[in-house]
């Protein structure tokens, strides 16, 4: 029976539930040593009648040992290992080392752990148990939150114990408090005193391990009543003294058989017998419930046992034990034995030691080629302590460095990166090493600090391998425009110019982001240096793609964009490359938005800040959040884009995100501008800095000043557009430009021209936005009839789009005309009516992919692909696969049909009739 525990055992009850009905879900319980963590586990496997039931701990022994815990959780289940898409079981076979091939990444380790919990689930459910979390190696924990954050209809429920210290996070989370004083006096003996009694409530703080403990610790005199020998401690401490008390009691072999349990740490009968521990000693441990034997596996009763019996030892004792425990894996067939051997030896080490060093190092290469990430820095980190050569030691902590910095440990990654640069002299180290410092920078929100370390490296590479000086350049001018510092992309463009050429087709592009963002528009270069051709493309690979896809965003070329991404996206998604990944997904998403695709493009945002939050990325979180809150700008979710806007300005602002708060900034200034608010929209845009990206803005401000009756604010925001669109060379920015100058100048003509322009561009909601300013225009002017056919056209165009809100306006003026407009009509895209996630689905379906090739692309189970398309196909009035080809095909259709009766200019264009 569980004492004070009610509202702990109804959620897991309620979680429990739900999977045994098919609803997954997952439960994080937090809590120090003792507290009852695992009791509630316990409780929780007795709850899942008639379901499957997994369990796992983690060790701290094998805490560097890659996917140890996951291998221990998962043992069961791995017959049904085949039942996986053939990359995944690809992955996961590698990371479990059941075959010699390493893991395309850990991400796609993590989706194979949730396909095979949802296997394993069947039609009954799973639960999936890990105690001791924070003892769990780090490619285990990333493997198991990448599958509990992605959970939906498998009916798996996860639940995970760990102390209060690590850092789980996307998870829903119990932290479990010590007894109230009833439940807590529950546990103690009948026969104590009352003094005592109470006295042991106090002194344990509730906790329950420690109200069960404590008493059998107790010398006669203080259990009669005498408590003055009670001194106050920390409760751990205090429960770690009793556990001491009952081994001083032992016999020598009990305690030697104990402190060779503890060092080993996996439980390994024969390996624990030919180290050195007695038969006779562990039974007597055994008989003393400190430990228990269940076959061959030897664990202990609670940690703080196993933490009591290593560190009483002495030290000489402990290092004695350790080589006795390499001595006895060196003749083991354990797939795993030679790495725990290694470690045992480092362990054992009083010093410098070349030999267990370079031991390491072979075993950090074991752990690459199973994607442990963590547990190869951690080899390289230990051989480096190891090494008295300076330079060599430097060479190993960059190694350390490099793979805390793939395993996402971005502040351990930096830490090595520091302490490896001042000894490391390869350029190529130098490099990697630099990429490692200024990457942690960048995903922490700081972009500017990032581009000065890059700075700081570039003259020692550029000496010896200017092509490798030219790539950090290169990201010298990407962390400048995110920062929107001038003057640090002017020193990388200028670096860049003085290097000798490397024929890189980024330079052009980086130069001309550089001369963007300082407002130097002056000369005829166009500001990406032209377009990339087939040949210069293939050589980009995915950073190089990345970075073109971001200067075709700035220079207004969003057909481009999607394309790059696009390619980007699916590369990503193939290698795993799961950082990249969430950047491709950003630009691809706000490219969307400017072709007016707000459904794809919320749908691709929100995949990317779900990625970017399992990654921790603070800076891609909050430039997703405001790429985000600028497509909500366009459609009736008012609430939805002011607040992620207002929220995602904010942190932009807090760490020098220019870019991301210049997103922020414009999305609400444009949501003000669609609600009629000129003023407030005035207010807004005017807060944007006037070069970089904020040169795509200029045209709402433009508008804004005109409309809010101060057109003399327009003059400066139009000089810096008309100027850039003049650069840029697309037919989008050049109507906009003419639409801008229609506005201010009030000349028929412009209009007339701008729609012109429009014609054949990618952008139609630029186009409907120009036909309602013409429509407006030609109402003042009272040519009602011409008012008439603009207006109708960008209405059409507004409520195909979904943007609710200007459609609201293009009514508004056609009733003011004597029309009466159609009703609202839901937007032309048949899709708009689905979540993003059940959007991205059902596209992928209607491209023919499986259930399973679905679940491979967007990190989710089979069964959650299924239950997407279950929920979607009533939303969609269809009822089969085949019928999905359709409506996405029609969907593509309405978002390139041209509004109706459009024909050509002179159809539409009442201008041309009167001889404009």
């Amino acid at each position: 029976m569980l004492h004070g525990r009610a509202e702990e055992q109804a959620q897991i009850d309620r979680l429990v539930d739900g999977a045994r009905e098919g609803r997954s879900g997952a439960l994080v319980l937090r809590g120090p040593a003792g507290i009852g963590k695992s009791v509630l586990l316990d409780y929780a496997a007795l709850r899942a009648t008639g379901m499957r039931v997994v369990r796992g701990v983690g060790i701290e022994s094998e805490a560097a040992l890659p996917f140890a815990a996951l291998h221990l959780l998962l043992r069961t289940g791995l017959d049904r290992i085949h039942a996986l898409p053939d990359a995944q079981a690809r992955a996961l076979g590698a990371a479990l080392g059941l075959r010699d091939a390493p893991p395309e990444s850990r991400f796609l380790v993590g989706l194979a752990t949730l396909s095979l919990l949802s296997e394993l689930a069947g039609d009954g459910g799973l639960l999936c148990l890990v105690d001791d979390v924070q003892w769990c190696d780090e490619a285990s924990v990333d493997a198991l939150v990448f599958a509990a954050r992605r959970l939906g209809a498998e009916g798996v429920a996860m639940i995970f114990a760990a102390r209060p210290d690590l850092l789980v996070t996307g998870l829903p989370e119990r932290r479990l408090a010590g007894l109230d004083d009833a439940a807590a006096a529950a546990l103690l003996p009948a026969d104590l005193p009352p003094q005592v009694r109470e006295r042991l409530v106090q002194e344990s703080a509730g906790n329950p391990l420690a109200l069960i403990e404590l008493p059998a610790a107790l010398t006669p005199e203080q259990r009669a009543g005498r408590l003055s020998q009670v001194g106050a401690m920390p409760v751990a401490e205090r429960i770690q003294e009793a556990f001491l008390a009952q081994m001083a009691a032992l016999p020598e072999a009990a305690r030697t058989a104990l402190l060779v349990a503890a060092a080993e740490g996996s439980g390994e009968l024969a390996t624990l017998v030919a180290a050195g521990a007695p038969l006779d000693g562990l039974e007597a441990a055994e008989r003393s419930r400190l430990i228990g034997i269940t076959g061959t596996a030897v664990g202990f009763r609670h940690p703080l046992i196993r933490a009591a019996a290593y560190q009483s030892a002495s030290v000489s004792r402990r290092l004695a034990v350790h080589r006795a425990l390499a001595d006895a894996l060196s003749s083991s067939t354990s797939p795993d034995a030679a790495d725990r051997r290694i470690w045992h030896l480092a362990a054992a080490a009083l010093g410098p030691d070349e030999v267990v060093a370079r031991q390491l190092e072979e075993a950090a290469g074991r752990a690459r080629t199973r994607g442990g990430h963590a547990a190869v820095a951690a080899a390289y980190q230990r051989a480096a302590e190891l090494t008295v050569d300076p330079v060599r030691r430097s060479a190993r902590l960059a190694a350390a460095a490099l793979a805390a910095s793939d395993a996402g440990l971005t502040d351990r990654a930096a830490a090595l990166a520091a302490s490896a640069t001042p000894d490391v002299d390869d350029p190529a180290m130098i490099v990697a090493l630099t990429q490692v410092r200024a990457h942690r920078e960048v995903e922490l929100g700081t972009p500017l600090a990032a581009g000065r370390i890059i700075l700081d490296a570039a003259p020692r590479v550029a000496a010896r391998d200017p092509e490798q000086a030219t790539w950090l350049l290169v990201e010298a001018v990407r962390c400048a425009w995110f920062a929107g510092d001038a003057p640090l992309a002017g020193q990388a463009a200028t670096a860049l110019h003085e290097l000798p050429a490397t024929g890189s087709p980024l330079v052009c592009q980086a130069v001309g982001l550089a001369r963007l963002l300082a407002g130097d528009l002056a000369g005829g270069l166009p500001l990406t240096g032209g377009a990339l051709g087939p040949s210069e493309l293939a050589g980009l690979g995915v950073p190089g793609l990345t970075f073109a896809a971001g200067a075709a965003l700035a220079t207004g070329r969003a057909a481009l964009c999607a394309e790059l991404t696009g390619r980007v996206v699916a590369d990503c998604r193939r290698s795993g490359m799961i950082g990249w990944l969430a950047f491709a997904l950003q630009d691809q998403g706000f490219a969307q938005g400017l072709q007016g695709r707000y459904g794809e493009a919320r749908a691709t945002l929100d995949a990317g800040l779900r990625l970017a939050t399992d990654l921790g990325h603070e800076h891609r979180v909050i430039h997703l959040t405001c790429c985000l809150a600028w497509v909500l700008a366009h459609q009736e979710d008012v609430a939805g884009c002011r607040a992620r806007a207002e929220d995602g300005v904010r942190r932009a602002d807090d760490r020098g995100l220019v870019l991301a708060a210049t997103l922020g900034r414009w999305a609400l200034g444009r949501l003000e501008l669609g609600q009629g608010n000129a003023d407030a929209a005035l207010e807004q845009l005017e807060r944007i800095p006037p070069t970089g990206f904020g040169a795509l803005a200029a045209a709402d401000l433009v508008e804004a000043a005109v409309r809010s009756g101060r057109p003399e604010r327009a003059g400066d925001p139009l000089e810096r557009y008309l100027t850039w669109a003049r650069h840029v060379r697309q037919p989008a920015s050049d109507a906009v430009a003419l639409r801008c100058r229609a506005l201010v100048e009030q000349d028929e003509a412009h209009f007339v021209a701008a729609v012109r322009a429009h014609d054949g561009d990618d952008q139609p909601y630029e186009q409907a936005r120009t036909r309602l300013a013409y429509g407006e225009w030609l109402r003042r002017a009272r040519r009602r009839a011409d008012a008439r056919t603009q207006l109708r056209a960008a209405l059409e165009v507004f409520d195909r789009l979904g943007a609710q809100s200007w459609a609201r306006r293009a009514r508004t003026e056609l009733r003011a005309t004597g029309d009466v407009p159609a009703a609202p009509r839901r937007a032309g895209d048949p899709l708009s009516v689905l979540t993003a996630q059940e959007r991205e689905v059902v596209r992928l379906a209607a491209a023919g992919a499986s259930n399973r090739d679905i679940a491979a692309q967007l990190f989710l189970s089979p069964r959650t692909v299924g239950y997407h398309l279950y929920k979607a196909f009533p939303k969609l009035g269809i009822t089969s696969r085949a019928q999905l080809a359709t409506l996405v095909a029609v969907a593509a259709v309405e978002r390139r049909r041209p509004p109706a009766g459009t024909g050509g200019v002179r159809a539409d264009v009442p201008g041309e009739r009167y001889g404009v």
